[in-house]
């Protein structure tokens, strides 16, 4: 059986190698740009040198590029804080009482919702969101909850 803190870790481990993943496609990215166009600066013709405007507008690309992989990695940071942010405060309805609603399915086939409480034994992150042990065995998103109480 796997605890909340077990399932934290795993969870941090695997946003970092997605982390790691990422930066080095960046990486390469950036050095195709400036190879790209020190090959053109190389190879270009002496008798129809590139212009101006074009070599600006290729810096123009390359520093728009720059500015959004600085901007994509903020915003991965971003992310993992406010995972992190969300696991902690979940954690925090560990040992309360909580209320959701339940769809179940009668003998008919119709569906019924049912109000629902138990205590939050535990917190799980699946799919990037939070879920709640209820009861050591039914997980409910944080979403669902209705209220939560002492017990």
């Amino acid at each position: 059986m796997n605890n909340h803190v077990t399932e934290s870790l795993y969870h941090a481990d695997y946003m970092q190698k997605q982390k790691d993943k990422g930066v080095g496609n960046q990486d390469l990215d950036k050095d195709a740009f400036m190879k790209i166009l020190l090959t053109q600066l190389q190879n270009q013709d002496p008798m129809n040198p590139m212009e101006d405007k074009e070599f600006i507008a290729q810096m123009a690309q390359f520093s728009s590029l720059e500015q959004m992989t600085n901007m994509n990695e903020n915003i991965q940071k971003f992310i993992e804080r406010q995972t992190q942010t969300d696991f902690v405060s979940h954690s925090d309805l560990i040992g309360k009482k909580v209320e959701w609603n339940k769809t179940v399915t009668d003998k008919d086939g119709d569906k019924q919702t049912n109000s629902t409480e138990g205590i939050v034994t535990s917190v799980v992150f699946k799919d990037g969101q939070a879920k709640l042990v209820i009861d050591g065995e039914t997980k409910v998103a944080a979403k669902d909850l209705l209220s939560v109480t002492n017990p």
